[in-house]
């Protein structure tokens, strides 16, 4: 079942202040001009579901209006509900693979994988087959990191470039391929 991240990061490769906050993602989307998604729409019109973690889907959450008309899954092994969850959105507390046999299950076969510690879940256990990655024009110095410790068997994850695009705004996207999933 392919597993596909569409994510955003700092040149420096951070997702988020060390606070979580977005603000230079934001002062980043603000200058995109409409009707310009960047791939996002193509991109969502190939997914079935999303996948992501309790702290992404704090950040999302706060969004008006809710930005997802698909099933949303939320890994987290601590929390036991989502109280007022929009429509559609589930807590699930299995791992990445457990998700993905229930995703199968309920017919959802190409899953978006989102937020930092959830994709690192995923590349961890040989379940991301692509990521698009956005580079936003700045330097944020320190922050929470897209990539982190790759897990056990793993040395190093190979990607295989499959394109690259930039915009006059600044943003820089590339596509990638992970080569040595885990059987």
């Amino acid at each position: 079942m392919p597993c596909y991240a569409y994510i955003a990061t700092s040149l420096d490769g951070f997702i988020a202040r060390p606070d979580g906050n977005l603000d230079w993602l934001n002062a980043a989307q603000a200058r995109i001009t409409p009707p310009e998604d960047c791939g996002y729409a193509a991109f969502m019109q190939g997914i079935d579901a999303l996948v992501m973690g309790r702290n992404t889907y704090e950040t999302v959450r706060g969004f008006t209006p809710w930005p997802y008309d698909k099933p949303v899954y939320v890994l987290s092994r601590t929390v036991q509900a989502l109280p007022d969850a929009p429509a559609g959105v589930q807590l699930f507390q299995g791992t990445p693979a457990e998700l993905l046999a229930h995703a199968q299950r309920q017919g959802q076969t190409r899953l978006y994988v989102d937020g930092g510690l959830t994709v690192q879940s995923f590349i961890a256990a040989g379940l991301l087959d692509e990521i698009t990655l956005t580079r936003i024009p700045v330097l944020l110095g320190k922050g929470l990191p897209l990539f982190g410790p790759l897990g056990a068997g793993h040395t190093e994850v190979q990607l295989r470039h499959l394109s690259t695009r930039s915009w006059d705004f600044g943003l820089v996207q590339s596509r990638y391929a992970l080569e040595n999933k885990k059987a």
